[in-house]
């Protein structure tokens, strides 16, 4: 092990290797975002106004990544980040099929289903090999890279499939796009990317034994979701941010249609809050490392609530757009520096596996985000009142990671 060493510099060849993995893994569920709910009336026969028939496949997908984000961390630490990374590409290949030749919402639904095990095994591996390879000084602004490649990519997608969709019919433009990425990426995996574990087992040898002891997953499932504090903050703010992000999927695509905006103007204001997310995390991850994360995980809490309530008091493409860049700018501010907060916490021995349940927590909030949505909306008979309930949860969430979530290293 006297070979390898830690940091960014050392290792930069696969830490853009990873870098180049996310902006696949973001591609992948991006192409999903913008065209699948926008169409799902003339494509697909959802009918008018069904949301709740809309939330079936945020909620598979945020239970089903939450899931396999769970077992990503323990797999990782049994067979290897690599051969857990290649897995989340295997079953990424008949998405794009079932999209292009669906019959019913059903189809899509199961499409979404292996999206959120595509999503919850490479994203997981992607952020974790990454903090294989670097220095613990250096975790805010890794995944603040990772975090701008997988949301840079989701925004290239969404704008993409929008044009594609276009030009080539929503169903042939999306499998042709999607059967793209997942070849890239799986090439890729095989070829390029190296296993990590050697330099995290370099990092156990430098870590004091009394915080490299190796706990059962009970034990850190229990620290990360109630006995720990900190760690509960952490992951009740994790789970409660996808409340906008599901928002976005289900409702943002729908209404800026009811509003009259055409497919290639949605695709530009749903990547307004991605472009922006993903842009700024590359000064809030590194700033992180700097003043700390937990002034930017609450604060980020709150701007992004405070941009979901701008949104339905909007009128035209630019307003919304600007209020989706206020979203994105607190998700940049709270979301690489949530998971930067967890990697502190945690020893290197269980790291992986704390990510992962942070990740579980973090994205079963699609599920619980998409139910909310839409029982809101369909009780309300009213799409506005889904942005309420998005801004409120954010409110309170943040207010209790400001009040917990203060932790050790920063």
């Amino acid at each position: 092990m006297n070979h390898l060493l830690l940091g960014i510099r050392h290792n930069l060849n696969q830490v853009v290797q990873q870098l180049l993995q996310v902006l696949l893994v973001g591609m992948t569920v991006g192409m999903t975002r913008n065209v699948v709910p926008a169409l799902a009336e003339s494509e697909f026969g959802v009918p008018r106004g069904s949301f709740m028939l809309l939330v079936t496949f945020v909620v598979a997908f945020g239970l089903v990544k939450g899931g396999m984000n769970f077992m990503a961390g323990r797999l990782a630490e049994q067979l290897g980040r690599r051969k857990v990374l290649l897995l989340g590409w295997l079953v990424a290949w008949p998405i794009p099929l079932l999209i292009a030749f669906s019959t019913s919402w059903n189809w899509i639904v199961l499409a979404t289903l292996l999206l959120g095990v595509n999503q919850g095994l490479t994203w997981s591996m992607t952020q974790t090999s990454a903090l294989d390879f670097t220095k613990p000084q250096q975790r805010g602004l890794v995944i603040g890279l990772n975090e701008f490649a997988g949301y840079l990519g989701m925004a290239l997608a969404g704008i993409a499939t929008g044009y594609a969709a276009t030009w080539l019919g929503a169903r042939a433009g999306l499998m042709w796009f999607g059967a793209a990425v997942i070849l890239l990426g799986t090439l890729l995996t095989v070829f390029a990317v190296d296993e990590s574990q050697p330099w995290n087992q370099l990092h156990s040898s430098q870590t004091p034994v009394s915080n490299s002891v190796s706990l059962t997953t009970r034990q850190i499932f229990a620290l990360m979701s109630w006995r720990d504090p900190r760690m509960m903050a952490l992951s009740q703010a994790g789970l409660v941010e996808k409340f906008v992000d599901a928002l976005v999927w289900m409702i943002w695509p729908i209404y800026l249609v009811q509003h009259g905006l055409p497919l290639t103007d949605i695709g530009w204001v749903l990547s307004s809050y991605g472009i922006t997310w993903g842009v700024a995390q590359l000064a809030t991850g590194y700033f992180s490392d700097v003043i700390g994360r937990h002034r930017l995980n609450w604060i980020g809490m709150w701007l992004c609530g405070v941009g979901v309530a701008f949104f339905p008091t909007s009128t035209n493409a630019l307003e919304w757009a600007a209020a989706a860049a206020m979203s994105g700018l607190g998700m940049a501010m709270l979301y690489p520096n949530l998971s930067a907060a967890v990697a502190d916490l945690a020893a290197p021995a269980w790291r992986a596996s704390a990510i992962g349940i942070y990740r579980f927590w973090r994205d079963l909030g699609y599920a619980v985000g998409a139910l909310g949505i839409g029982l809101t909306a369909h009780l309300s008979g009213n799409m506005d009142n889904s942005f309420w309930f998005v801004a409120i949860s954010m409110s309170l969430s943040g207010s209790l990671l400001a009040w917990l979530g203060q932790n050790d290293h920063h």
